[in-house]
């Protein structure tokens, strides 16, 4: 089984690679993959963007024998968009003007040796959701930030993620001083549903367990 912490390599892929999650609660997600990966079913990743956090769910599954999916249309959520805060110009296609973090993610993973331990997904989550036919260890719900895109990845994945499995939600943020309230809320509806029971709380990363 794998470890709960990173080889000083994969933490360095991660902190060298594209992308907003902080060290710490990064630690907590791979902790939480590899708690997940005990039951050797899939780890997915909903908001793949550059493939910084994809790093440690690979690196968890190339360790357990099982595979990490990633889910994106790597055109960039709201927030990326121009005239945004987290707006990169290094990732628009010249060609089209539009985002594209397909090419960026896959150096990312070729860089850090773990192009064969994931299948990457290019498309709307719903519509891939919709046709996910099997259950998942764990499921990581970091995509779209409005309440429209973030309610529909619970939605569609939540229901996927099998009795023992994890359900991780990131950028959680109960004051709404500190950020958008769309990932709160979807927090918020795993613990009413009464499947989930909180595990482990890490800065905004929240980690659930199915009950069962």
């Amino acid at each position: 089984m794998p470890a709960a912490e990173p080889t000083p390599e994969i933490l360095a892929a991660f902190e060298a690679a594209k992308g907003f999650m902080p060290a710490k609660e990064g630690l907590a997600l791979y902790a939480a993959a590899a708690d997940a990966a005990k039951l050797g079913l899939p780890l997915l990743e909903v908001g793949t963007y550059c493939g910084r956090s994809t790093i440690l769910l690979a690196d968890v599954a190339r360790a357990a024998g099982t595979v990490a999916v990633t889910v994106d249309h790597h055109r960039g959520s709201e927030e990326q968009q121009p005239g945004w805060e987290y707006h990169d110009p290094t990732v628009v296609d010249p060609e089209v003007g539009v985002m594209d973090t397909l090419p960026t993610f896959r150096r990312t993973l070729r860089k850090a040796g773990l192009e064969d331990h994931v299948v990457a997904v290019v498309g709307r989550s719903p519509q891939v959701a919709a046709v996910w036919a099997g259950q998942l260890g764990f499921v990581f719900i970091d995509g779209g930030h409005t309440d429209e895109h973030a309610g529909a990845d619970y939605e569609g994945w939540a229901p996927k993620v099998a009795p023992g499995g994890l359900l991780v939600i990131h950028d959680v943020f109960p004051d709404p001083a500190d950020g958008g309230q769309a990932p709160y809320r979807v927090y918020l509806r795993a613990l009413e549903s009464g499947d989930f029971e909180e595990i482990s709380v890490t800065d905004s990363l929240r980690v659930l367990r199915r009950r069962g």
